[in-house]
């Protein structure tokens, strides 16, 4: 398995509807693809994180990851929605 982590940080003047059209958007992503096995995400408590966003996705192989992150429908909610918003991101993939 895999898991895929992305930490986001919002720039400064993001709206609360912008960020609740990305999660509606990531949230419709185990449905697109269903091979996706878990896909979690949520705001930062603001208990001492560096980041405002996280996002976790499982995935059986490499293979299935990169079907993700290729897809038409993710590229979307990077360059229409994050892309505009963003203002850093870290992200890992490892094995479980």
């Amino acid at each position: 398995m895999i898991r895929h982590v992305v930490l986001l940080a919002w720039k400064d003047g993001t709206t609360s509807d912008q960020i609740s059209a990305i999660e509606a958007a990531l949230a419709r992503m185990p449905e697109v693809m269903p091979f996706i096995r878990r896909y979690e995400m949520g705001s930062d408590l603001g208990i001492g994180g560096s980041h405002d966003f996280a996002i976790v996705a499982d995935f059986d192989n490499e293979a299935d990851y990169r079907v993700y992150a290729e897809h038409p429908d993710h590229q979307a909610v990077l360059t229409d929605l994050l892309g505009p918003v963003v203002e850093s991101k870290a992200r890992v993939q490892y094995a479980l």
